[in-house]
């Protein structure tokens, strides 16, 4: 039940800007599942699910650890699309800027994709360092982050 219950968790917050979790639980229960908010902390809790400030400013929940059925580069590419409000480089060093409260889930992903000329990331709550690696300069690496930035045209 707890599986079931925590996939439900997830395919919700994929679908539904739920900003609190009042609204998880009053669409669980719709779903029909007989929880609890305490229940629901946990397991928001357990499945690394936070709050952020989407492109528009809204809070919602995110799972940004979440690959979902998009490959590494599309899951990164959907985050910059959404969050990276700038990229700049200086040196071996670029910063990418995103909302308030979306720097951590976007350098997760940034992480995670393990970019070949990318070491490492340090994120604050609206502001990302992310490293190159030596002999990389940083506006090679903000290149490509601008290109998968780039929301095309529909």
């Amino acid at each position: 039940m707890k599986r079931q219950r925590q996939q439900a968790i997830l395919e919700l917050v994929r679908r539904e800007p739920l900003a609190s979790q009042q609204a998880i639980l009053d669409r669980l229960r719709e779903l029909g599942y007989e929880i609890t908010q305490p229940t629901v902390s946990r397991d928001l809790d357990e499945l690394g699910l936070a709050r952020i400030r989407d492109a528009s400013g809204h809070l919602r929940y995110a799972a940004p650890q979440e690959t979902a059925p998009l490959g590494r580069e599309d899951e990164l590419r959907r985050v910059l699309q959404e969050f990276a409000l700038g990229i700049v480089a200086s040196g071996n060093l670029v910063v990418v800027r995103t909302p308030p409260g979306a720097a951590n889930a976007v350098a997760q992903v940034l992480d995670r994709v393990e970019i070949d000329d990318v070491i490492g990331t340090v994120a604050g709550d609206d502001t990302i360092l992310v490293v190159a690696r030596e002999g990389v300069r940083g506006r090679t690496v903000q290149r490509r982050l601008e290109r998968l930035s780039q929301r095309e045209a529909g």
